[in-house]
């Protein structure tokens, strides 16, 4: 598959650029041919911004931009690397830090690499944002860095009480923490329009299971009949969140002033136990598929240590832009697993 276009001129990459008060709005999404980033990006490049997008694609993928191929600026390595370069081209107006390790099994496999990455590159985005131009600038967080919370919804002001430094899984939440942490001195001491957003749970077409994400293991298992694999008794519960709700929201985050230089939770506050996500996959399917329950000793490397339920109060969000989900759970795996049919068929027909 061809990958998208990249320019090959300086000119090429200087464009009008709203950072001058005219043209479209210039904006960068760091992770933006990953999951999540390549859905914002869409909206963003259907708003009629000039998108550029950094990717390294450890995570993301070329095939995810294709619908955008030649809309965008697309830059193929390392952030850290890729931003000294940045800085001679015209200011982005705004930034959208989505780069970052993800997924249990990621971190889990490499703790060095995902706490360096998530810490240092958000220093790194922050660092360049201040100094050219000032642009408004998101950074994505994540729910887990509410840790072992003494409530059973999750609101954003709420303590946060993490396990020993010796369970590994921590340390991806006290990463994140961290993010928020600069996100906020930025704000407050160096008046950097900047907001983080703390994902839970987010799901849609683009994810794949290769991480440890549920919901695309459990619809590729449905689609070929195999047992759906359920860690521990099944009654863990999450809330799931389309991602495309998710995409629309964020650029109405970022661009109300009143957001700026606080945290907000982002996604779904209705429950359901992982048991039950299995067996409404398989409903909404139509498989034969059975389930198997798999202990977590089994299922991770030492250091793992789930949570029983993870629920966000979506107060703050819904009062400050209007959030509110518009697709269901079950639109949200009929597209993923089309998404799945498509892509096995794409395989089936490569020589």
């Amino acid at each position: 598959m061809p990958r998208p276009h990249a320019p090959t001129s300086e000119s090429e990459t200087r464009g009008q650029g709203a950072g001058s008060g005219q043209g479209p709005l210039r904006t960068l999404v760091t992770g933006g041919a990953g999951f999540i980033g390549s859905h914002l990006s869409e909206r963003l490049v259907a708003r009629g911004d000039r998108v550029t997008i950094v990717d390294d694609l450890s995570t993301g993928r070329c095939e995810n931009l294709t619908p955008i191929a030649a809309g965008i600026e697309f830059i193929e390595g390392d952030l850290a690397e890729v931003l000294p370069r940045l800085a001679h081209d015209a200011p982005f107006d705004e930034v959208y830090h989505l780069a970052a390790a993800v997924g249990v099994d990621l971190v889990l496999a490499d703790p060095i690499g995902s706490i360096e990455r998530n810490i240092g590159l958000t220093g790194d985005v922050l660092r360049f944002a201040e100094s050219h131009g000032n642009p408004r600038v998101l950074v994505a967080s994540s729910s887990e860095v509410y840790g072992k919370p003494g409530a059973s919804v999750f609101s954003e002001d709420d303590d946060v009480h993490y396990g020993p430094t010796t369970t590994t899984r921590w340390s991806y939440a006290c990463s994140k923490a961290i993010d928020e942490y600069l996100v906020l001195a930025y704000h407050e001491h160096r008046g950097l329009p900047a907001v983080a957003v703390r994902f839970f749970n987010t799901v849609g077409p683009r994810q794949i299971g290769r991480y440890g994400m549920v919901l695309p293991r459990f619809v590729a298992a449905a689609l070929k009949g195999e047992p759906l694999r359920v860690f521990g008794d099944g009654l863990q519960t999450r809330c799931f969140c389309d991602v495309r709700d998710v995409a629309d929201t964020l650029p109405r985050v970022l661009g109300e002033p009143s957001c700026h230089g606080r945290i907000f939770n982002l996604g779904s506050d209705t429950p359901i136990s992982i048991i039950e996500l299995a067996e409404r996959v398989i409903a909404v399917l139509g498989s034969s598929s059975g389930l198997d329950k798999i202990p977590y000793d089994d299922a991770y490397p030492g250091g793992f240590e789930d949570l029983r339920h993870r629920r966000p109060d979506l107060s703050r969000v819904r009062d400050a832009v209007g959030f509110a989900p518009t697709r269901t759970l079950e639109d949200t795996i009929r597209d993923v697993a089309a998404q799945v049919r498509a892509e096995q068929t794409a395989e089936g027909a490569r020589p």
